[in-house]
């Protein structure tokens, strides 16, 4: 019995220590408009696009995807969250607003609209090193009713 009280008690534990481990690839900084102060997320990675096998589906906050939109899929980003996206290679940028979830590829932070990838040339490579600035965030809700 003492062995199973220890077992459980160490399960909490790591749990609760799993929370506090902070992701690389975000960061945090203050910013001033208009005298007041705001968080603004930014981010950086690889990014990638999605087009005419998903053109027309549903995304998950309920809108039809339209390829020829300035949209994109994040994992975490409120939904309507406006994000500057910025090609490093280049130093193209494009805002888009997120609409979507994914990318469902580990090793990508972003998944542009086709619009979106061809104004910061990401669409003869597919993929792109990248910097996300939030720039507005969206409301909380996980979904917009259609």
């Amino acid at each position: 019995m003492h062995k199973f009280v220890y077992i459980c008690i160490a399960g909490i534990c790591a749990c609760g220590l799993i929370g506090c481990v902070a992701s690389p690839r975000f960061t945090s900084a203050k910013t001033s408009s208009s005298g007041e102060n705001e968080m603004m997320t930014v981010e950086e990675g690889v990014a990638s696009y999605y087009a005419d096998e998903f053109n027309g589906r549903i995304t998950s906050n309920g809108e039809k995807y339209d390829m020829n939109q300035l949209t994109a899929a994040h994992r975490t980003l409120p939904f309507n969250s406006r994000v500057r996206v910025t090609n490093t290679d280049n130093g193209q940028s494009v805002i888009v607003r997120i609409n979507d979830r994914g990318p469902f590829k580990d090793d990508r932070i972003i998944d542009l609209s086709l619009a979106a990838a061809k104004s910061i040339s990401l669409i003869m490579t597919g993929t792109a090193h990248v910097r996300l600035e939030v720039i507005e965030r969206g409301e909380s809700s996980s979904s917009i009713k259609p």
